[in-house]
């Protein structure tokens, strides 16, 4: 792929953060907008350590919810940025209103609404409760609702000409039907996402309302490489370390090029990054820059994991624009360029194929993959720029169209959570954490696939 015109320039980048670690966060009870509990001392921490964290990048504006617990996160974070910027308190940032089992613990919560809990945990837009006047209302619903028009008023008062970058600090629900808003998904998709206390999540949004996930629920600055688990399956989902083509900006497609040194150096930092992650399983597209990648991570592991290899995981076949720069490129097929960068899901290269043949192989390999792992099995997956979007675009309930929508890193990590058995919709549990390599923003090449 030619990601450079989609993947750049970033005109606004917005900085998802949820409220670090909170009394009832620690006492296992209900929040909602119960504006009793506060920021806890461990949560004091976390916001500091990704006040500092973020140093690195200035920030042009900062908003938050009015909450007690994420005001004092943006605070904190604030001033270990060196101070100077105040968080403005909106009441579109607010969490979700659970106001009838607000400061309830979670084993009282099941035991006394038993029906209601289950329906929340496994089909949240069709949850209802009562106000106290006993009129019924859909919670979720609601703050879908909300969250589109915080969405858009973010999007008015940060317009993307204006190369912004903006912190937003909120809860778990609120930030969970941001991406939704974001991503102009529906609210059913509620569960697609876990969203960790203080993590970061980063979006860029460029001119033409166009949006790219940058990343996801990155928690490495609290030294914690990745999320708590779900009782399934677990897949860490990797794109091959650099190669000179990439660097160069050269489409690669199904050329098989090794890494470079640098590349080398990233997969080796993704093996190091994962080295307490005990793998069961691995997983490689048959081309060689996965495979090295592959190898390398595996070479950090204390003990031996197989290494698959997977043919519906290869690298996108560009055809005649294999070899070839941008520019090359635009001399030759100007218009084609221009479709691919602009709707990439309607063009099929010279001689090369479509993102929709690309899907269907390497959505049914990933599949499979799920389908071969046991309950609390690991599986390391590593692949390609293309096919990491496809299935992530899968994962997230995109399509074809929206590829540019997830970005993807050179020795950067996703994390996909299952059910038991690889039941019910995964989880993105993280996306594209690439701190390993240095910093908490993705800093690796932008060039060609």
């Amino acid at each position: 792929m030619a990601p450079r015109s989609p993947e750049i320039p970033v005109a606004t980048r917005i900085l998802l953060v949820r409220h670090g670690l909170s009394s009832f966060n620690l006492e296992g009870r209900i929040q909602g907008r119960e504006n009793d509990s506060q920021l806890s001392a461990a949560g004091e921490i976390q916001a500091r350590q990704l006040g500092e964290a973020l140093r690195e990048l200035p920030l042009t504006a900062a908003w938050c919810s009015p909450l007690q617990r994420a005001q004092r996160t943006a605070e904190l974070l604030l001033e270990s940025q060196g101070g100077g910027l105040t968080a403005v308190a909106s009441e579109g940032l607010l969490e979700i209103d659970l106001s009838p089992w607000a400061g309830l613990k979670r084993e009282e919560l099941r035991q006394q609404f038993p029906r209601e809990e289950q329906l929340w945990q496994q089909s949240p837009a069709e949850f209802q409760l009562q106000r106290a006047d006993g009129s019924s209302y859909y919670p979720v619903r609601e703050l879908h609702a909300q969250a589109q028009a915080f969405w858009q008023e973010l999007q008015r008062q940060h317009p993307p000409e204006q190369d912004h970058s903006v912190l937003v600090v909120a809860h778990n629900g609120i930030l969970r039907c941001l991406l939704l808003a974001a991503l102009g998904l529906p609210v059913s998709d509620f569960n697609r996402y876990a969203i960790n206390n203080c993590s970061l999540s980063v979006l860029n949004l460029r001119p033409g309302g166009q949006l790219q996930i940058e990343s996801l629920n990155t928690t490495s600055h609290l030294g914690e490489p990745l999320p708590s688990r779900r009782k399934g399956p677990r897949l860490l989902l990797v794109r091959h370390g650099e190669t000179h083509w990439n660097r160069e900006g050269r489409f690669q497609g199904q050329i098989d090029i090794p890494l470079n040194e640098r590349g080398q150096a990233q997969a080796a930092a993704a093996g190091d990054f994962l080295r307490e992650v005990p793998l069961d399983r691995a997983y490689t597209s048959s081309m060689a820059r996965p495979r090295q990648t592959a190898e390398a991570i595996l070479n950090q592991q204390p003990q031996p994991v197989p290494l698959t290899s997977c043919p519906g995981l290869v690298e996108i076949a560009h055809g005649e624009w294999e070899g070839c720069l941008e520019e090359e490129i635009r001399e030759g097929w100007p218009e084609l360029l221009s479709a691919w960068q602009a709707s990439p899901h309607t063009v099929e290269m010279p001689g090369g194929e479509t993102i929709q043949q690309v899907w269907d192989r390497s959505v049914a390999s990933w599949q499979q993959i799920v389908a071969g792992l046991n309950d609390g099995e690991t599986a390391l997956v590593v692949a390609h720029d293309a096919v990491n979007k496809t299935i992530l675009c899968y994962l997230l309930g995109l399509g074809p169209a929206d590829i540019w929508a997830v970005k993807q890193g050179n020795g950067g990590v996703s994390v996909i959570d299952y059910g038991p058995g690889g039941s019910g919709q995964p989880v993105v549990a993280s996306l594209n954490l690439t701190g390993h390599l240095g910093g908490v923003l993705d800093r690796t090449a932008a060039g060609a696939l």
